[in-house]
């Protein structure tokens, strides 16, 4: 395969192309289209993991409607659209795909992999690969264009589809599919750190390129400049997602026995953590925030700084006073956690006011992964038990999820909110359940499954999948107190090892199939 195929006369007959090797390794751009037709729950509510949690049937409920809305939401590839396979729609108004939409919708529907091929939502992004690496963050399902032009400041973002093919991996052990999607990555992260840095190596990115589409990080006069200003700022989040994306491309590098392909990854992690630390990281207050164009730092707390604790920047000392803001009522600690937007900013809505405070699954689920990382689990099962259980009672209430909610109010939806939104609306009742509060995490590669029980309640999963063909039936009954030994029973058709932390204890299982 060549660089120039005639997919890319589409663009332009002049090629204005900083071409990239790795895209000549990318095979979703002359990949034939997959045709799956769109089951309905009914027909593979027996693929998908079956929980119990007793006297918690409201939140078992709410992560079987996750499943419904997102079997309603399944769009095909066409000759219009170009895509190669099926894809879960972010049930926005716009008629297409979002990077970052898509990627957290990932982190949920693994967990349904055995039912449909949801991964695949991600392949038609790698499909719209530029000969230079680009990848656009929106593009339309319909037509199959690009929503923006590659240089628009708010084409593209963030650099995160590297941690849903991770955490697939994780799930699955599936090598083969890493070697796909690997030089579409390492493709794509070049690009950002040749179009998306300033002369002294600090990221940027807008508010829409970076997510959080009106959170008040750049000067602005029009809700316009908090989507489309970079303000020539230093974007903390950017800087912290390049750094975790480039570690995870050592990972995947290692795991495939490519490490000797990207030395520059590694390289980039020891420049820009350094970088970070000096410029954006604020040891009085103990925490990241954006440079502007002086360099100096701003004053934003915003939810985007917890990238640092995926990306590793911080010493064992300072994550400890960083993440004690997590704890502090005076910023994140509100009634549902975590804001988007610390609590002791001016534009701090307590109905949410989209990113003007809102709680947002995805965002909350980066809080959560990254405690874990960092060996904070009881703070990580403390807010996610928090945030299910106020989705949960907006559930109740209103018979759906939604897109975000607010951080102060009795539990409801943010203002505004879209409501049947699965979409990312799904990723706290069902990989928030699963993870956080029953504490169930994966790690296929080493053919280990960790359940890191804190719940005092009978509860479990029946068909929890497990690598390529695994099938694992999961039972803790009730217990008086967390210090007490669970009784577990704990069944799988293949073998693996079962670690089951309780209190300051681990316990280790041999399961045979």
């Amino acid at each position: 395969m060549t660089i120039r195929s005639e997919r890319y006369t589409r663009f332009s007959p002049l090629d204005p192309y900083n071409a990239n090797v790795w895209v000549n390794e990318n095979p979703f751009i002359t990949a034939d289209p997959v045709l799956l037709s769109r089951p309905q729950l009914d027909d593979v509510q027996t693929l998908l993991p079956d929980p119990f949690w007793a006297g918690h049937t409201d939140a078992i409920a709410c992560y079987w409607k996750v499943w419904e809305l997102a079997f309603q939401h399944i769009g095909q590839p066409t000759p219009e659209n170009g895509f190669v396979a099926p894809f879960i729609d972010t049930a926005f108004w716009y008629p297409g795909i979002f990077m970052w939409d898509s990627t957290f919708m990932m982190m949920f529907t693994r967990y349904g992999r055995r039912a449909f091929p949801f991964q695949g939502t991600l392949d038609n992004f790698y499909a719209k690969q530029h000969p230079d690496g680009f990848i656009s963050r929106q593009i339309n399902h319909q037509t199959g264009a690009d929503a923006f032009f590659r240089f628009d400041p708010v084409s593209t973002g963030p650099n995160i589809l590297g941690w849903a093919e991770w955490e697939y991996y994780r799930d699955t052990g599936d090598t083969e599919r890493l070697a796909r999607v690997f030089p579409a990555l390492v493709a794509y992260h070049q690009w950002l750190r040749r179009y998306r840095t300033w002369p002294d190596g600090g990221y940027w990115t807008t508010g829409w390129g970076c997510g959080m589409d009106n959170q008040p990080r750049v000067p602005f006069t029009s809700e316009a400049d908090l989507w489309m200003e970079h303000a020539h700022q230093v974007w903390a989040d950017a800087c912290l997602q390049q750094i975790f994306a480039a570690r995870l491309l050592g990972q995947m590098a290692n795991a495939l026995g490519r490490s000797a392909d990207i030395p520059d990854m590694a390289a980039e992690i020891e420049s820009l953590t350094e970088y970070v630390n000096c410029w954006l990281w604020d040891e009085t207050s103990a925490f990241y925030y954006d440079a502007d164009r002086e360099r100096r730092r701003l004053t934003t707390k915003s939810i985007g700084a917890y990238w640092a604790l995926l990306a590793r920047t911080l010493s064992d000392a300072q994550v400890r006073r960083f993440t004690a803001h997590l704890n502090d009522p005076a910023t994140f600690n509100r009634p549902h956690r975590v804001p988007s937007l610390s609590a002791d900013h001016p534009n701090y809505d307590p109905q949410g006011g989209y990113w003007m405070g809102g709680v947002w699954d995805p965002t909350n689920y980066m809080v959560l992964r990254g405690l874990t990382e960092v060996g904070q689990h009881g703070l990580a099962h403390e807010i996610g038990l928090n945030h299910v259980s106020n989705v949960t009672q907006v559930f109740k209430a209103t018979g759906t999820v939604w897109e975000n909610y607010a951080p102060d109010a009795a539990p409801r939806p943010g203002t505004p909110a879209k409501d049947d939104f699965v979409g990312w609306g799904g990723v706290g009742p069902v990989a928030g359940l699963l993870e956080y509060v029953f504490g169930l995490r994966a790690d296929a590669p080493n053919n280990t499954l960790t359940w890191d029980v804190r719940l005092t309640d009978a509860h479990g999963v029946r068909r929890y999948p497990f690598g390529r063909t695994g099938w694992i039936d999961l039972r803790c009954e009730r217990r008086d107190h967390t210090n007490e030994r669970p009784q577990i029973t704990a069944t799988s058709t293949v073998p693996l090892t079962l670690r089951v932390q309780w209190g300051d204890h681990v316990d280790t299982y041999d399961l045979q199939s």
